[in-house]
Protein backbone atom coordinates (compact mmCIF):
# COMPACT_ATOMS: atom_id res chain seq x y z
CA UNK A 1 0.00 0.00 0.00
CA UNK A 2 1.66 3.24 -0.80
CA UNK A 3 2.40 5.31 2.26
CA UNK A 4 0.49 8.29 0.70
CA UNK A 5 -2.68 6.19 0.86
CA UNK A 6 -1.95 4.69 4.27
CA UNK A 7 -1.44 8.19 6.16
CA UNK A 8 -4.86 9.36 4.54
CA UNK A 9 -6.83 6.44 6.10
CA UNK A 10 -4.79 7.13 9.07
CA UNK A 11 -5.84 10.36 9.11
CA UNK A 12 -9.25 9.86 8.25
CA UNK A 13 -9.92 6.94 10.60
CA UNK A 14 -8.29 9.27 13.66
CA UNK A 15 -10.83 11.98 12.13
CA UNK A 16 -13.76 10.25 12.00
CA UNK A 17 -13.16 9.09 16.21
CA UNK A 18 -13.11 12.42 17.13
CA UNK A 19 -16.28 12.35 18.14
CA UNK A 20 -17.12 9.71 19.94
CA UNK A 21 -17.37 10.75 23.29
CA UNK A 22 -19.35 12.96 21.77
CA UNK A 23 -21.82 10.60 20.26
CA UNK A 24 -21.65 8.69 23.93
CA UNK A 25 -22.95 11.38 25.06
CA UNK A 26 -25.72 12.35 22.76
CA UNK A 27 -26.87 8.31 22.63
CA UNK A 28 -27.08 8.43 26.58
CA UNK A 29 -29.40 12.26 26.98
CA UNK A 30 -31.39 10.46 24.11
CA UNK A 31 -32.20 7.65 25.87
CA UNK A 32 -32.56 8.91 29.42
CA UNK A 33 -35.33 10.80 27.69
CA UNK A 34 -36.37 8.12 26.28
CA UNK A 35 -36.43 9.45 22.43
CA UNK A 36 -38.07 12.90 23.26
CA UNK A 37 -35.30 15.04 22.85
CA UNK A 38 -34.37 16.63 19.30
CA UNK A 39 -31.50 17.99 18.35
CA UNK A 40 -32.13 21.75 19.71
CA UNK A 41 -32.66 20.01 23.34
CA UNK A 42 -29.58 17.46 22.94
CA UNK A 43 -27.47 20.18 22.43
CA UNK A 44 -28.58 22.49 25.27
CA UNK A 45 -27.67 19.54 27.75
CA UNK A 46 -24.94 19.09 26.64
CA UNK A 47 -23.94 22.83 26.79
CA UNK A 48 -25.61 21.94 30.53
CA UNK A 49 -22.91 19.45 30.86
CA UNK A 50 -20.03 21.93 29.86
CA UNK A 51 -19.72 19.64 26.50
CA UNK A 52 -19.37 22.56 23.70
CA UNK A 53 -20.45 21.49 20.10
CA UNK A 54 -22.15 23.54 17.46
CA UNK A 55 -25.88 22.87 17.33
CA UNK A 56 -25.46 21.60 13.47
CA UNK A 57 -22.79 19.35 14.21
CA UNK A 58 -24.98 18.13 16.99
CA UNK A 59 -27.71 17.40 14.34
CA UNK A 60 -25.89 15.91 12.11
CA UNK A 61 -24.24 13.56 14.40
CA UNK A 62 -28.04 12.50 15.50
CA UNK A 63 -28.67 11.64 11.84
CA UNK A 64 -25.98 9.41 11.98
CA UNK A 65 -26.87 7.77 14.66
CA UNK A 66 -30.18 7.68 13.39
CA UNK A 67 -31.85 9.48 16.35
CA UNK A 68 -34.90 10.99 15.12
CA UNK A 69 -38.36 12.27 16.83
CA UNK A 70 -41.84 11.26 15.76
CA UNK A 71 -45.32 12.74 14.30
CA UNK A 72 -47.67 14.71 16.25
CA UNK A 73 -51.02 13.49 16.28
CA UNK A 74 -54.72 14.64 15.77
CA UNK A 75 -56.67 16.21 19.08
CA UNK A 76 -60.24 15.75 20.97
CA UNK A 77 -62.24 18.41 20.21
CA UNK A 78 -65.56 19.18 22.56
CA UNK A 79 -67.33 21.88 20.53
CA UNK A 80 -71.01 20.39 20.66
CA UNK A 81 -72.45 24.35 19.25
CA UNK A 82 -73.47 27.00 21.41
CA UNK A 83 -74.93 25.55 24.99
CA UNK A 84 -74.10 28.39 27.08
CA UNK A 85 -72.60 31.23 26.90
CA UNK A 86 -69.36 32.24 24.83
CA UNK A 87 -66.58 35.03 26.24
CA UNK A 88 -64.97 37.00 23.83
CA UNK A 89 -61.49 35.99 22.79
CA UNK A 90 -58.72 38.40 24.68
CA UNK A 91 -56.17 36.22 24.17
CA UNK A 92 -56.03 37.10 20.82
CA UNK A 93 -53.16 34.38 19.49
CA UNK A 94 -50.47 36.43 22.32
CA UNK A 95 -49.03 33.77 24.06
CA UNK A 96 -46.38 35.98 25.77
CA UNK A 97 -46.72 36.29 29.74
CA UNK A 98 -43.93 38.38 31.65
CA UNK A 99 -44.77 36.68 34.90
CA UNK A 100 -46.73 33.49 36.76
CA UNK A 101 -49.83 33.45 36.43
CA UNK A 102 -50.66 36.00 34.10
CA UNK A 103 -51.77 33.67 31.44
CA UNK A 104 -53.29 30.13 31.60
CA UNK A 105 -54.67 27.91 28.55
CA UNK A 106 -56.49 24.97 28.95
CA UNK A 107 -58.30 22.12 26.56
CA UNK A 108 -59.36 18.52 26.61
CA UNK A 109 -57.38 15.67 24.73
CA UNK A 110 -58.69 11.92 24.77
CA UNK A 111 -56.54 8.63 24.57
CA UNK A 112 -58.30 5.09 23.44
CA UNK A 113 -56.46 2.78 25.57
CA UNK A 114 -57.20 -0.39 24.46
CA UNK A 115 -61.30 0.62 23.16
CA UNK A 116 -61.62 2.57 26.43
CA UNK A 117 -61.42 6.34 25.93
CA UNK A 118 -59.49 8.33 28.87
CA UNK A 119 -59.53 11.68 28.80
CA UNK A 120 -56.71 14.81 29.95
CA UNK A 121 -57.68 18.61 31.21
CA UNK A 122 -54.38 20.28 31.83
CA UNK A 123 -53.95 24.26 32.69
CA UNK A 124 -50.85 25.70 31.57
CA UNK A 125 -49.13 28.68 31.95
CA UNK A 126 -48.12 30.57 29.62
CA UNK A 127 -44.89 32.63 31.17
CA UNK A 128 -42.91 29.21 31.68
CA UNK A 129 -45.20 26.42 29.60
CA UNK A 130 -45.61 24.56 32.58
CA UNK A 131 -48.79 22.47 33.73
CA UNK A 132 -49.81 24.04 36.69
CA UNK A 133 -53.26 21.71 37.44
CA UNK A 134 -54.25 18.69 35.88
CA UNK A 135 -57.64 16.14 36.02
CA UNK A 136 -57.54 12.99 34.33
CA UNK A 137 -60.90 11.53 33.91
CA UNK A 138 -62.94 8.40 32.29
CA UNK A 139 -65.28 10.84 30.79
CA UNK A 140 -64.94 14.75 29.79
CA UNK A 141 -67.20 16.00 32.19
CA UNK A 142 -67.62 19.05 33.67
CA UNK A 143 -67.05 18.00 36.81
CA UNK A 144 -63.15 17.04 35.90
CA UNK A 145 -63.07 20.62 34.30
CA UNK A 146 -64.31 22.06 37.79
CA UNK A 147 -62.01 19.66 40.03
CA UNK A 148 -58.67 20.70 37.35
CA UNK A 149 -59.74 24.83 38.79
CA UNK A 150 -60.11 23.58 41.96
CA UNK A 151 -56.33 22.13 41.69
CA UNK A 152 -55.12 25.37 39.87
CA UNK A 153 -56.55 27.52 41.99
CA UNK A 154 -54.52 26.50 44.89
CA UNK A 155 -51.55 28.06 42.80
CA UNK A 156 -52.57 31.59 43.29
CA UNK A 157 -51.15 34.51 45.68
CA UNK A 158 -53.92 37.11 46.46
CA UNK A 159 -53.12 39.88 43.69
CA UNK A 160 -53.03 36.92 41.30
CA UNK A 161 -56.09 37.18 38.44
CA UNK A 162 -54.94 35.89 35.42
CA UNK A 163 -56.41 35.05 32.43
CA UNK A 164 -57.49 32.03 31.57
CA UNK A 165 -58.08 30.85 27.36
CA UNK A 166 -60.16 28.25 26.42
CA UNK A 167 -61.93 26.82 22.78
CA UNK A 168 -65.86 26.94 22.65
CA UNK A 169 -65.89 23.41 24.32
CA UNK A 170 -69.46 22.74 25.89
CA UNK A 171 -67.73 22.68 29.40
CA UNK A 172 -66.37 26.28 29.11
CA UNK A 173 -69.71 27.69 28.08
CA UNK A 174 -71.76 26.17 30.94
CA UNK A 175 -72.44 28.73 33.71
CA UNK A 176 -70.83 26.30 36.95
CA UNK A 177 -67.26 26.92 34.91
CA UNK A 178 -67.76 30.51 34.40
CA UNK A 179 -69.21 31.49 37.98
CA UNK A 180 -66.27 29.07 39.71
CA UNK A 181 -63.64 31.92 37.14
CA UNK A 182 -65.61 34.90 38.35
CA UNK A 183 -65.44 34.11 42.09
CA UNK A 184 -61.62 33.68 41.97
CA UNK A 185 -61.63 36.41 39.64
CA UNK A 186 -60.33 34.88 36.86
CA UNK A 187 -60.87 36.56 33.27
CA UNK A 188 -62.48 34.02 30.64
CA UNK A 189 -60.63 33.96 27.09
CA UNK A 190 -62.23 31.87 24.43
CA UNK A 191 -61.08 31.08 20.77
CA UNK A 192 -62.94 31.76 18.01
CA UNK A 193 -65.37 29.50 16.48
CA UNK A 194 -63.37 26.42 14.41
CA UNK A 195 -60.31 28.47 14.91
CA UNK A 196 -57.27 26.33 16.28
CA UNK A 197 -54.52 28.73 15.81
CA UNK A 198 -56.27 30.43 18.74
CA UNK A 199 -55.25 27.85 21.10
CA UNK A 200 -52.04 26.45 19.24
CA UNK A 201 -50.06 26.77 22.94
CA UNK A 202 -52.37 24.34 24.00
CA UNK A 203 -52.63 21.98 20.93
CA UNK A 204 -48.55 22.29 20.84
CA UNK A 205 -48.54 20.87 24.39
CA UNK A 206 -51.04 18.01 23.42
CA UNK A 207 -48.61 17.10 20.40
CA UNK A 208 -45.43 17.51 22.62
CA UNK A 209 -46.55 14.97 25.16
CA UNK A 210 -48.47 12.48 23.09
CA UNK A 211 -45.45 12.18 21.33
CA UNK A 212 -42.80 11.97 24.04
CA UNK A 213 -45.58 9.63 26.54
CA UNK A 214 -48.26 7.99 24.82
CA UNK A 215 -46.72 7.00 21.38
CA UNK A 216 -43.58 5.63 22.83
CA UNK A 217 -45.36 2.80 24.47
CA UNK A 218 -48.09 0.33 24.62
CA UNK A 219 -50.06 -0.04 28.33
CA UNK A 220 -51.98 -3.26 28.94
CA UNK A 221 -54.52 -1.53 31.31
CA UNK A 222 -56.10 2.63 31.78
CA UNK A 223 -54.19 2.48 35.43
CA UNK A 224 -51.18 1.77 34.06
CA UNK A 225 -51.80 4.53 31.62
CA UNK A 226 -52.51 7.07 34.07
CA UNK A 227 -50.02 6.66 36.07
CA UNK A 228 -47.84 6.86 33.27
CA UNK A 229 -49.26 9.99 32.26
CA UNK A 230 -48.51 11.51 36.00
CA UNK A 231 -45.25 10.39 35.58
CA UNK A 232 -44.75 11.96 32.71
CA UNK A 233 -46.14 15.61 33.40
CA UNK A 234 -43.93 15.50 36.47
CA UNK A 235 -41.38 14.50 34.21
CA UNK A 236 -42.01 17.54 31.67
CA UNK A 237 -42.21 20.54 34.40
CA UNK A 238 -39.31 19.45 36.43
CA UNK A 239 -36.81 17.55 34.33
CA UNK A 240 -37.64 18.16 30.69
CA UNK A 241 -35.46 21.30 29.35
CA UNK A 242 -36.71 23.69 26.60
CA UNK A 243 -34.79 26.33 24.54
CA UNK A 244 -37.24 28.79 24.51
CA UNK A 245 -36.49 28.88 28.53
CA UNK A 246 -32.70 28.85 28.41
CA UNK A 247 -32.00 25.45 28.68
CA UNK A 248 -34.13 25.27 32.02
CA UNK A 249 -37.34 22.67 33.06
CA UNK A 250 -40.50 25.10 33.25
CA UNK A 251 -40.39 24.36 37.39
CA UNK A 252 -36.73 25.37 37.56
CA UNK A 253 -37.14 28.86 35.18
CA UNK A 254 -40.40 29.94 37.45
CA UNK A 255 -38.29 29.73 40.34
CA UNK A 256 -34.90 31.13 39.10
CA UNK A 257 -37.51 34.16 37.61
CA UNK A 258 -39.28 34.52 41.13
CA UNK A 259 -35.26 34.33 42.97
CA UNK A 260 -34.32 36.96 40.08
CA UNK A 261 -37.00 39.50 41.22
Amino acid sequence: MPKSVYYYWRAASSKADSYRDAKDRITQIFNTHQGRYGYRRVHLELRNQQQYLNHKTVQKLMTQLGLRSMVRPKRYRSYMGSVGKAAPNLLECNFVASRPNQKWATDITEFNIRGEKVYLSPILDLYNQEIVAYEIGDQPQLSMVTTMLTKAFKHLQQADKPMLHSDQGWQYQMGFYQQALHKQGVTQSMSRKGNCLDNAVMENWFGIMKTEFFYQKKFETIESFKQGLHEYIHYYNHDRIKQKLKGLSPVNYRTQSLVLT
